[in-house]
């Protein structure tokens, strides 16, 4: 074979190998121009709104900038279930949760390498304040949390073992008494405040009689008739007044109750270098005017601009409203007041 040959030989090779190379690279979406699936888990009640709005609307807009299918694959329960089963091995590229301490039990694992609180508004995507709903009518005479502790009243609670409402739920009555008392300038110290706030906690967990897995499990249950009252998402409550406009419900506002934020994060791990683009697209997207107003249609509040909130009619106005930061931050309100307080004060002795 003549050196010619040869080397036009070789080249050839080089070439073959080359696309070979080339053809086992990752190809973003918009490159390679086919369908991408993303996988979201979310704490229960994020279903309506994603499902309904936000998926169609951020599917709809990316094949108009990319020409290339976007589909989701959903999975929606507790916060602390669905942090579980990500632990245990589910492919969820994204997570929504009811608190803030679900991703990071996932950071601490290595499932999420990247910090979530650099996203707009601290990854705060969306908040709503916690409610009592009662039956029509209000037999009970329930206007606030402290009356749940009623002789009689039977209560449906959420388990704070897998749902992250449900944490919220013990914050808004044990936060609700001490801001009262805050607010009404009682002379009373602050160990004076706390012993109230834990002797109402105490009384009204001893009317629960149903602990479901969910927030969303536990209105299941109130609708189907059971109990007298439950404490849950105040956009929850107004979305089954809204589905049965019949519906043997009424919803009461606390005068003091806390406003549940609630993160995202992308689950690093299960993350493509191929479907980071579109997944980074899809969790910006959240924050801007369209899907929070989405989010506000449903009966979330916005996290990004109150003004949003005007737009829903059916939002109540909280008269002392406070946050997670009340008590010092999860960091604090988790070992202080789920643990030291609501375990082993209040669940241990009932």
């Amino acid at each position: 074979m003549s050196r010619t040959r040869r080397l036009t030989a070789v080249l050839a090779m080089l070439l073959l190998a080359l696309l070979a190379f080339s053809a086992c690279l990752p190809q973003s979406p918009t490159e390679s121009g086919g369908a991408v699936n993303i996988t979201l888990y979310g704490f229960s009640v994020m279903k309506e709104p994603l499902e309904k709005a936000i998926y169609p609307a951020f599917s709809a807009k990316w094949k108009s900038e990319h020409g290339a299918d976007v589909h989701f694959t959903s999975s929606f329960a507790g916060s602390e279930t669905i942090t579980n089963q990500i632990l245990q091995g589910v492919k969820a590229q994204i997570g929504i949760f009811s608190i803030d301490r679900d991703p990071q039990r996932l950071k601490e694992k290595g499932f999420i390498t990247a910090d979530w609180h650099t996203l707009p508004q601290k990854g705060i995507v969306n908040k709503t304040p916690f409610v009592i709903i009662v039956r029509r009518g209000n037999p009970k005479g329930i206007h606030d949390f402290a009356d749940l502790a009623k002789p009689g009243v039977k209560l449906i609670h959420p388990d704070p073992i897998s749902s992250g409402g449900a944490q919220w739920s013990i914050l808004a009555i044990y936060g609700s008494e001490l801001k009262k008392s805050e607010e009404a300038k009682m002379e009373q110290s602050n160990e004076a405040f706390r012993a109230r706030a834990l002797q109402t906690l105490q009384a009204i967990w001893k009317n629960v009689f149903s602990t479901p897995a969910s927030a969303r499990e536990a209105r299941t249950t109130f609708e189907l008739g059971n109990g007298d009252a439950l404490i849950t998402y105040e956009l929850d409550a107004l979305l089954m007044k809204q589905a049965n406009a019949n519906a043997d419900a009424e919803i009461v506002v606390p005068e003091a109750t806390i406003f549940s934020e609630h993160p995202i994060v992308v689950i690093d791990r299960n993350v493509s270098s191929a479907d980071r683009p579109v997944i980074d697209a899809f969790v910006n997207y959240l924050f801007s005017e369209e899907a929070q107003k989405a989010f506000v249609k449903f009966n979330f509040r916005s996290s990004t601009n109150d003004a949003l909130n005007q737009e829903n009619k059916e939002l109540a106005t909280i008269k002392y409203p406070f946050t997670v930061d009340y008590f010092g931050g999860w960091d604090k309100a988790y070992p202080d007041v789920i643990e030291g307080i609501f375990r082993n004060q209040v669940q241990s002795r009932k």
